[in-house]
């Protein structure tokens, strides 16, 4: 392999590494199948900046907690979410807040801002409570039987997004929305990218079509008979002209809302069970927090009265990211590490790599929920050494809903069951597109006595 990517330190443009055919086969079917793996070796290989020519396109791999400062604070628009993103997922998910940029993205943020203010946010607390509480109990729980957990995480996070999100209940149309949005988080990075009968992303772009005629059948009672849950918000919300949002931006933007709700959430809730199985002294140091705080209904705020439920959270998605990776197009050309990467380039950096990286975290394989408290704060030894929830402009706009929701499962798991793995048990994890195990997480669960 021939090896002709520049070290930093030089003031030369980068060069594309010269890899082969069928070595660039392989790294590409590794960059989606094991993304960390995948980054580790280019890492280790060629330094912080790789530059690669896949199929006519420049894609470059910037590794380390200053590619992530340089890629999301943006400093003179130099980065395009909307044109990286759109190659991965516009055909399922177009002009979801995600894939805007400058002052359309602005300008739509702001908007939507409104439904994750404080007084919403409380509001949204009281409602899901009780459905949080009944779908906990409603689990089949029986003696030295285990339950799969990923996909019980994915319905009630489903019908809670329904629920704050749209304003209602779904009833029978549950299954098939779950099912259409499973079909288009999976469509949105196909090993095809074709979309010919038979094929994931056909499958994905006929899912989005049922999700879309479904919200367009919504509209008119959502604009005639608003509340305060985030669709009839869109349906409903001007600007200082009294311009309003399109149907059809509406219906993008739920479409994006909904996945981003409940999929993410889901990954973050199982990874969260699977480390407090693996380790039962954190499991019983969570109960005793839950229980320190002597209410039976969580309230808005207990949340701050549950900082090792943080910690542990913040592990879990150290460890395990929803999202592996975080592209961005470059519109100009723009200097890293002593290297110049042109514009028109495919850049692509790696929170989940970062999250391994020695350089900010002690022993990083590691679970060390501890990592996070204030006494050791490893996660504020660069401030984009943890990233997540993304940064800069494009934080996500769910970002504290996220850790409400989370809390609020935690709180009614864990005052309700202990749980356990099967023997020898290891998760197995697919990274990309978004995190979660390959056989839905077996789990025993007990009732607490």
């Amino acid at each position: 392999m021939t090896d002709t990517t520049l070290r930093c330190g030089t003031t030369e443009p980068l060069q594309a590494i010269d890899a082969g055919f069928f070595e660039t086969l392989r790294l590409v079917r590794k960059s989606y199948s094991f993304p960390l793996e995948h980054a580790q070796e280019l890492r280790a290989r060629y330094g912080n900046a790789v530059m690669q020519k896949l199929a006519g396109r420049t894609v470059v791999h910037l590794f380390g907690a200053d590619a992530h400062r340089l890629a999301l604070v943006n400093a003179g628009q130099v980065f395009s979410n909307k044109q990286a993103w759109d190659l991965i997922i516009g055909r399922i998910f177009p002009n979801g807040l995600m894939l805007r940029d400058g002052d359309d993205h602005r300008y739509h943020r702001r908007l939507m801002q409104a439904g994750f203010k404080s007084a919403a946010m409380q509001s949204y607390l009281l409602s899901m409570e009780p459905q949080v509480q009944r779908a906990v109990a409603d689990w089949p729980v029986v003696p030295g039987r285990p339950l799969l957990v990923f996909p019980m995480f994915k319905q009630m996070t489903l019908d809670l997004a329904a629920t704050i999100f749209l304003g209602m209940d779904l009833g029978d149309e549950a299954s098939r929305l779950n099912r259409a949005f499973e079909t288009t988080v999976a469509a949105s990075m196909p090993k095809i990218p074709l979309a010919i009968p038979g094929t994931l992303l056909w499958r994905g772009i006929r899912a989005r079509e049922y999700m879309c005629r479904y919200f367009k059948g919504q509209l008119q009672a959502k604009r005639e008979s608003p509340g305060s849950d985030m669709f009839s918000l869109l349906c409903n919300a001007t600007d200082e002209g009294g311009k309003q949002y399109t149907d059809q931006e509406v219906i993008d933007h739920m479409n994006f809302l909904m996945m981003a709700a409940h999929d993410t959430t889901t990954s973050t809730l199982t990874s969260m069970t699977y480390a407090l199985a693996r380790y039962p002294q954190w499991q019983q140091t969570l109960y005793d927090e839950v229980q320190g705080l002597g209410v039976e209904h969580l309230r808005y705020e207990d949340l701050e009265r549950m900082p090792q439920t943080e910690w542990l959270m913040k592990e879990a998605l150290r460890l395990y990211p929803p999202l592996s990776t975080l592209p961005k197009y470059s519109l100009a050309p723009f200097e890293f590490e002593g290297v110049t990467v042109p514009a028109g380039a495919f850049v692509i950096t790696y929170p989940i790599h970062t999250h391994y990286m020695p350089e900010y975290w002690t022993e990083p394989t590691r679970f060390d929920p501890e990592r996070f408290s204030d006494e050791r704060a490893e996660h504020k030894r660069h401030p984009y050494c943890w990233v997540p929830f993304s940064g800069g402009a494009h934080m996500c706009i769910g970002l504290h809903f996220a850790i409400m929701q989370i809390k609020l499962v935690m709180f009614e798991m864990l005052r309700r069951y202990t749980w356990s793995l099967p023997a020898g048990y290891e998760m197995p994890v697919q990274q990309s597109p978004i995190s979660k195990p390959r056989d839905g997480l077996p789990v025993y669960f007990a009732a607490r006595t």
